[in-house]
């Protein structure tokens, strides 16, 4: 039984989400051939203040591009 774990940034609308899932598990299905309805995809969502890339979170990644297009810097 295959398990996909993905992990994402909060942010995406549903429809999105739905999509991934349906996505990945066609794409799982159609690589390993396996019966389609032992195929587990999970979704997690991380609050952008619980993710971090080169020492900064992703929120503060955020708030400091917008500082930066409301200054025009």
């Amino acid at each position: 039984m295959p398990l996909v774990e993905i992990t994402l940034a909060e942010g995406r609308a549903p429809e999105q989400i739905r999509a991934l899932l349906a996505d990945v598990h066609l794409a799982v299905h159609k690589a390993i051939n396996v019966p389609e309805a032992s195929i587990r995809v999970v979704v997690r969502e991380v609050p952008p203040a619980h993710w971090s890339a080169g020492g900064q979170t992703l929120a503060e990644r955020a708030a400091a591009a917008a500082e930066t297009a409301n200054t025009g810097s």
